[in-house]
């Protein structure tokens, strides 16, 4: 197809990025090893890929772990460019529930497949979404929200952007309480918490660390939050559970990954030097600034996550029908 070769075109353009072929035997890491990055610098993520970098080039002495980002196509091209590296332990990738689950059924066409063609190497961290309301609202509950979606009433809601985690959570909200609702997409979250707090919207499910400091000074309500349990900070927001909408709980999560057949040698010096690095104090204060709470995994852990992960947001898209162009 021709989004397919357009798409392959732009992951073969990365320096150093060929097509698959199998690992020559020699030292690892011989050469700098890039950490690929599907998403724009300067986000959260980003900054969570260079604190990992700077460590493992502490943990794994050696020419050291650079950050490259490949933005592009859905957080496709980044990725993609990973899929296609040698497998020789030099190209990683640091991806997340998108890029690794939910494209494999959004995306049209998806040119790579997010389980086969890639190596786990471990869980990192993950955060909570949330649904959050103006404090204007005269919603204090999920059940208040949604009574004003029924009988003639109808609801608008923001989200990050079209085909995004806060789009998908909320449209499934949406579908399943059987609400009258539009969407209103942002170029991002900045602009719809900024528009939740003014009453453009009347809810945003966000990410936790883009609302809680709002939540705390009274500016946002939130009605639900994907935790286990209540948070310290906030012991008056009920779990999406304990709400009454077990379903909502979808963390956002982040990943490690090699092409698929990376040597295990490398695999099991990245997977050891990881879990370490997550329970470093400084690590831990660093991730908690930016909202993610360390939650290491194993690569056959991992592996197992990431395919259960696969099948529920392949039941969000089916669900909510939301769909992607890579």
């Amino acid at each position: 197809m021709p989004a397919r070769r357009r798409l392959l075109a732009a992951s073969l353009a990365l320096p150093g990025l060929v097509a698959t072929r199998p690992a020559r035997a020699e030292t690892w890491p011989s050469r700098p090893v890039r950490i690929v990055l599907a998403y724009p610098p300067g986000g959260s993520t980003d900054v969570l890929a260079r604190t990992l970098a700077d460590r493992l080039a502490v943990a794994i002495p050696g020419p050291g772990f650079v950050v490259e980002n490949r933005p592009g196509g859905a957080a496709v091209v980044g990725t993609l460019a990973v899929a296609t590296a040698p497998a020789d332990g030099h190209t990683l990738a640091l991806g997340n529930n998108q890029t690794h689950a939910a494209n494999a059924a959004m995306v049209r066409d998806l040119p790579y497949d997010p389980v086969a063609d890639f190596a786990p190497i471990g869980r990192l961290a993950e955060v909570h979404h949330a649904l959050v309301v103006p404090a204007t609202s005269p919603a204090r509950t999920l059940a208040d929200l949604a009574a004003r979606g029924k009988g003639g009433g109808s609801l608008t809601y923001a989200s990050s952007g079209v085909g995004s985690a806060s789009h998908v959570i909320a449209e499934s909200f949406v579908r399943r309480e059987g609400l009258s609702a539009t969407h209103v997409p942002y170029r991002g979250g900045a602009q719809a918490t900024t528009d939740t707090v003014g009453g453009v919207v009347d809810f945003f499910v966000s990410t936790w660390p883009q609302v809680v400091a709002l939540v705390r000074d009274g500016r946002l309500r939130a009605l639900g939050i994907g935790a286990p349990r209540r948070l310290p900070e906030v012991p008056d927001v009920p779990t999406f559970a304990e709400a009454g909408a077990p379903a909502l709980a979808v963390d956002a999560w982040f990943g490690l990954w090699g092409p698929a057949r990376t040597p295990e040698a490398a695999v099991a010096r990245l997977a050891a030097a990881v879990p370490r690095i997550l329970a470093e104090p400084e690590m831990v204060g660093r991730l908690g600034t930016l909202g993610f709470t360390p939650a290491p995994l194993a690569p056959v852990e991992f592996a197992a996550f990431q395919r259960a992960e696969v099948a529920r947001w392949k039941g969000l898209v089916e669900l909510t029908g939301i769909r992607l162009e890579g």
